[in-house]
């Protein structure tokens, strides 16, 4: 009996020094990435595309255009650099988000609008992003796409 007894507490003991990994809250990280998205947004609209772009592109990502080959990495961040963003105002506004179970890629898709500065003409269309955690905990995205129209 007392083997049975010595053998209960035991693995008692050894089940409870198991390491205990953290309970990851994805609905808390889908509002961050949401988060995120707004942010990149507001800065597009507060400071100018071109510097919200350079802050919230990872130095790997890839931009889909239309009529082009995909853009990456560093051609990437020359072309966003060298853009002219004086003319219009694009902001977006997220629709939804996914999380990865790694945590450590997301997605976010909306609307976005292009108004152009001194006029009444405003465009829209969609978009996704897609994101990558930084290892500073900070969001940036690693390919990003967009399609003219909405009606």
């Amino acid at each position: 009996m007392s083997r049975i007894l010595f053998t209960i507490i035991l693995s008692g003991i050894l089940f409870s020094c198991r390491e205990k990994k953290p309970v990851i809250n994805m609905v808390a990280l889908k509002m961050e990435l949401l988060d995120a998205d707004r942010s990149f947004s507001k800065m597009s609209e507060m400071q100018g595309m071109r510097s919200a772009y350079m802050a919230y592109i990872d130095s790997n990502g890839v931009l889909l255009r239309p009529n082009n080959f995909p853009i990456t990495g560093g051609d990437a961040v020359d072309l966003i650099s060298q853009s002219n963003d004086s003319a219009y105002i694009m902001t977006w506004e997220p629709k939804s988000a996914s999380i990865a179970a790694s945590t450590e890629l997301g997605y976010t898709y909306g609307i976005y609008s292009y108004k152009i500065k001194n006029t009444d003409s405003v465009l829209f269309g969609t978009y996704v992003t897609i994101w990558k955690k930084q290892p500073d905990g900070k969001w940036k995205f690693v390919l990003q796409s967009a399609n003219e129209g909405v009606e």
